[in-house]
């Protein structure tokens, strides 16, 4: 899926909230960075840490929340 369209997959699950994204999107590519297993099927090896992240949220593989 083209990138465009992830993101605004993830962006309409955080009620377009652009900040929001680029913050969960930046912690769970730092978390995947330190060894975290990717809940999708891309390879950390081979794909950018961020388009895992960006792709777990937009499949709701992680849930964001802004509380806290």
């Amino acid at each position: 899926m083209k990138l465009e369209k992830l993101t605004a997959r993830a962006l309409e699950r955080l009620h377009f909230d652009r900040y929001l994204l680029a913050v969960a999107v930046g912690k769970r590519a730092e978390e995947i960075a330190h060894g975290a297993t990717p809940l999708v099927d891309m390879d950390p090896k081979i794909d950018k840490f961020t388009d895992i992240a960006l792709v777990e949220i937009a499949e709701g593989k992680i849930i964001v929340s802004d509380e806290g």
